[in-house]
């Protein structure tokens, strides 16, 4: 009977291989500000289509998919803020950390209107911290 347990321990620990950690754990070093754009231009869409709609439930679709991907700019830009950029970056860049704060801040506004302007902010201060970004590679 004690064999057919650690059988079935075996088993269970091949259907669960374990706890896998998002991006970025094991540094790839593939970063670009271009995944924070492309979300941030999908909510500046959504809130269009939102805009343009009389259809409530279409309406209900582009609010949800526009928040799914406001949270994804968020996303991308902390993983961009707190794993690539380094202290000498900082340096050479000091209104780099205002800079996120108000680009994570737009993005949460995002999700709480469908006002396009607010959109246009955040993708200008996407624009930013990918001009900065690219300085930083040369």
């Amino acid at each position: 009977m004690a064999s057919f347990a650690r059988l079935l321990t075996f088993v269970d620990s091949l259907r669960s291989p374990g706890v896998a950690s998002a991006h970025c754990d094991l540094p790839c070093g593939v970063y670009d500000p271009a995944q924070a754009r492309i979300e941030a231009e999908s909510v500046k869409a959504c809130m269009e289509k939102f805009n343009g709609s009389d259809d409530n439930v279409f309406k209900t679709r582009a609010v949800t998919i526009k928040e799914e991907r406001a949270d994804l700019v968020k996303h991308h830009l902390w993983v961009l803020w707190t794993d690539y950029f380094k202290p000498n970056h900082l340096e050479a860049h000091p209104g780099l950390h205002d800079l996120f704060w108000k680009a994570t801040k737009a993005a949460g506004d995002a999700k709480r209107t469908n006002d396009t302007a607010v959109a246009d902010g955040l993708l200008a201060q996407i624009a930013e911290i990918d001009k900065i970004f690219w300085e930083t590679k040369k």
